[in-house]
């Protein structure tokens, strides 16, 4: 468990970044849109944030905070089904970071982590690694969350303990 001074921070800095996110882009769109088993990748994309501030705690990892929150966040922002069999999108795991970036960089000024992130975070099956502490805890967060969705570990249950935990009004 999170220190309560970084749960704090965390809460913090999570609310602000989701604000930023419900009031000046397309964010809420990935509602509509399942990613793993039957969670969203709205849902998925909490989960990673989420996960990624636990283990950077965790291991005690000085990072950008806002950074990795956003990056989290953003990462699978595709905005589309990609479960549709009759989307022109092929191969969608080596291709939704391309995507996801191109439609982040329409809504928001980027940073480079923030980029590094969104891009890279599908490694190794896109073979460019993170370059950034954030990205490489992004990559491993979203193994993990993936995982958890996947197989079935209670994701829903998870996902509801983090918002009561984070106390997020956007849903």
């Amino acid at each position: 468990m999170m220190k309560m001074k970084r749960i704090t921070e965390f809460i913090k800095d999570f609310s602000e970044v989701m604000n930023e996110l419900h009031t000046r882009s397309r964010f809420a769109l990935t509602k509509d849109f399942i990613q793993h088993g039957d969670v969203s990748v709205y849902d998925h994309c909490i989960f990673v944030a989420y996960m990624s501030c636990r283990i950077a705690n965790k291991l005690n990892l000085k990072v950008d905070k806002r950074s990795l929150i956003r990056g989290a966040l953003l990462h699978d922002y595709f905005l589309y089904d990609w479960h549709d069999k009759n989307k022109p999108v092929k191969l969608h795991g080596f291709r939704h970071p391309k995507i996801a970036f191109k439609n982040a960089s329409e809504d928001f000024a980027l940073n480079k982590k923030e980029r590094d992130i969104i891009l890279h975070h599908m490694f190794p099956l896109n073979p460019v690694p993170p370059t950034s502490k954030e990205a490489w805890i992004i990559c491993l967060a979203d193994k993990i969350c993936a995982t958890r969705e996947t197989f079935g570990s209670q994701p829903s249950k998870q996902l509801n303990n983090i918002y009561r935990h984070l106390d997020i009004l956007y849903i």
